[in-house]
């Protein structure tokens, strides 16, 4: 059974390469390609192209259109997923090196279909992120990543997210109620940081800047243990300005 089982594989590994090599064919063609190019580009048999091309349209990766073969939603999403985790991977990179320059955890959020995502954190044993002991989403209120993003938003989109996330004290220090907070974020300069202390976790101060992301709202931040609250403004600062330096060479993408 074992030498019946291993000769499968390489053939299996061989139809898998043959198949991407068609993919990879049909994906240099924008208008599509029919089945005798695609299997002339990738070096196959014509019979074999053909089969291959059947499978690969039968399972979504191909769609056949007027005789050419052109990728197929399948396809996209895989090149979608591929990108993404490209685009997260270059956020994270870069969160690596505000951490590094601030001396501090680094966190990016960005508020998306009504929620408040924190996309990435960036930490070291050293100098640990606050622990989410409460649920980011839910709490935006209390912590200064939440302010900052909804001071970035129109009053009705806030109403909503206070009508489904109420406004309640988790710490001792954490804003009152939804009056109290609002009056906080009217009195927000635009494009200033916004600072917490303790209000979402005891021992804990916090400060966000907003990031422009087109239509999206979105905030990078810190924290800093309280026996340290002297250098937040400061951080906070170093932060503002090395992410306005990156953003105007274009190399930092936040598009998620």
């Amino acid at each position: 059974m074992a030498s019946v089982h291993n000769v499968g594989v390489p053939t299996l590994i061989g139809s898998v390469q043959r198949a991407l090599r068609l993919l990879e064919a049909a994906g240099s063609h924008s208008g599509g390609a029919p089945a005798k190019q695609l299997a002339r580009e990738a070096g196959l048999p014509l019979p074999t192209a053909y089969h291959l091309l059947r499978t690969l349209t039968h399972e979504g990766y191909l769609r056949r259109e007027g005789g050419v073969f052109v990728l197929g939603a399948a396809a996209v999403r895989l090149a979608g997923g591929g990108l993404q985790q490209k685009r997260r991977s270059m956020i994270l990179d870069s969160l690596a090196h505000f951490r590094d320059v601030v001396g501090a955890p680094v966190y990016f959020a960005v508020y998306r279909e009504g929620e408040i995502e924190v996309v990435g954190v960036s930490d070291t044993p050293a100098r640990p992120a606050c622990e989410e002991w409460a649920d980011f989403r839910e709490t935006g209120h209390a912590h200064a990543i939440g302010q900052c993003l909804l001071g970035q938003l129109d009053e009705k989109t806030r109403r909503d997210y206070y009508d489904r996330h109420p406004v309640e004290s988790i710490t001792p220090y954490t804003v009152r109620d939804v009056s109290a907070l609002e009056e906080r974020i009217g009195s927000l300069e635009r494009m200033q940081p916004v600072t917490e202390r303790q209000e979402y976790s005891l021992g804990t101060v916090c400060a966000a800047i907003p990031i422009t992301a087109g239509d999206t709202a979105a905030t990078m931040a810190i924290s800093l243990p309280l026996h340290q609250q002297d250098k937040l403004l400061y951080a906070v600062d170093r932060l503002r300005s090395e992410v306005g330096a990156l953003l105007s060479t274009l190399s930092f993408s936040i598009s998620i």
